[in-house]
């Protein structure tokens, strides 16, 4: 039998005994179920209209002109910031940490593997980056293995990530345009970043969560830690 049969087998049997020994919600009747998810609803919608006027709030927020000095590294040459544009009036930027040759933060690959229809939202209006202070080679490789096609670039050698507060952390920028004047209108990290993942959206539908060990959870429910 060979290598791989047995490691599907080992994990197909680690999964099952999971199953076994996993603790369980309540089992309760459709017309108890029913009511407590009523109860939830009204939560969730309390929720919703509270994050539809910070959406409310953060269009009206102020903007800060932004320098269109710096000079990034792509794959077709060097481009300013209001090329990174691509003649759209919005860019949001995600900074993805820079942590040393050969080494990769799994929470910003995570991040960036979540990242999709690009299309969309240049229909919209809004260009998308992934901009990191790795030379552009390193980033090339990862592109290459990890098999991503969204524009990535380096600014490497230049303060953007500094001036945008990132320093050696990860974040996501605004950005609007005006012709030849850029300015920044919005930025977030930490679980302001987190919040937009999709696998996690999902994962917060599921019984167990995520399944990390700061969640609040019910006794019994598996966890471990975020970079276990």
């Amino acid at each position: 039998m060979s290598s791989a049969v047995l490691a599907r087998l080992s994990l197909q049997g680690g999964l099952t005994l999971r199953r076994e020994t996993m603790a369980k919600s309540e089992v309760v009747t459709a017309e108890v179920w029913q009511q407590a998810r009523l109860d939830l609803l009204k939560a969730e919608k309390e929720v919703t209209r509270a994050l539809d006027a910070l959406a409310a709030r953060r269009r009206r927020l102020p903007m800060v002109q932004f320098s269109n000095d710096y000079t990034f590294d792509t794959p077709v040459g060097r481009k300013t910031l209001i090329d990174l544009f691509e003649g759209r009036d919005q860019l949001v930027a995600y900074q993805f940490m820079d942590v040393g040759p050969e080494r990769f933060c799994p929470g910003c690959t995570k991040f960036t593997n979540s990242v999709c229809d690009l299309e969309g939202l240049a229909e919209a209006g809004v260009s998308w980056l992934t901009v990191s202070n790795m030379p552009l080679a390193q980033i090339e490789d990862y592109k290459r293995q990890m098999g991503w096609a969204m524009p990535f670039v380096s600014s490497h050698g230049t303060s953007f990530s500094e001036d945008c507060g990132a320093t050696s952390g990860f974040m996501l920028s605004v950005f609007l345009r005006d012709g030849s004047d850029v300015y920044r209108t919005y930025s977030t990290t930490a679980r302001g970043v987190d919040r937009i993942v999709f696998p996690h959206n999902i994962l917060d539908l599921c019984p167990y969560g995520r399944q990390e060990d700061w969640e609040d959870s019910p006794a019994g429910w598996p966890q471990q830690p975020t970079y276990g």
